[in-house]
């Protein structure tokens, strides 16, 4: 679904460890700075109880698993991801 999505809007994924302290601290960072008007159709991934998606994403998109990850996809391919720190980083902006 999300890479058929894709070729019309961009997609993004947002792989989280729910168990990892560091994983909690950027997905709340990056909640708190999200811009609810991006263009943009958001997922979230629980990595441990989908562990099995979470390989699937990394096998589809040819991106190597990380924890947490986000993940910027337009027409069926990945664009951009980004680990750590550098989520918070990204200016989803500019993929739109």
């Amino acid at each position: 679904t999300i890479l058929k999505k894709s070729k019309t809007k961009t997609q993004a994924i947002f792989k989280h460890s729910t168990r990892c302290g560091i994983s909690r601290m950027v997905m709340n960072q990056f909640v708190s700075a999200y811009d609810l008007n991006l263009n943009i159709d958001l997922y979230y991934l629980d990595l441990l109880n989908y562990r099995e998606t979470s390989n699937e994403v990394g096998f589809k998109f040819q991106v190597m698993h990380q924890s947490p990850q986000l993940l910027i996809i337009k027409n069926g391919v990945v664009v951009a991801h980004a680990s750590h720190g550098a989520i918070n980083e990204m200016g989803l902006n500019k993929f739109i």
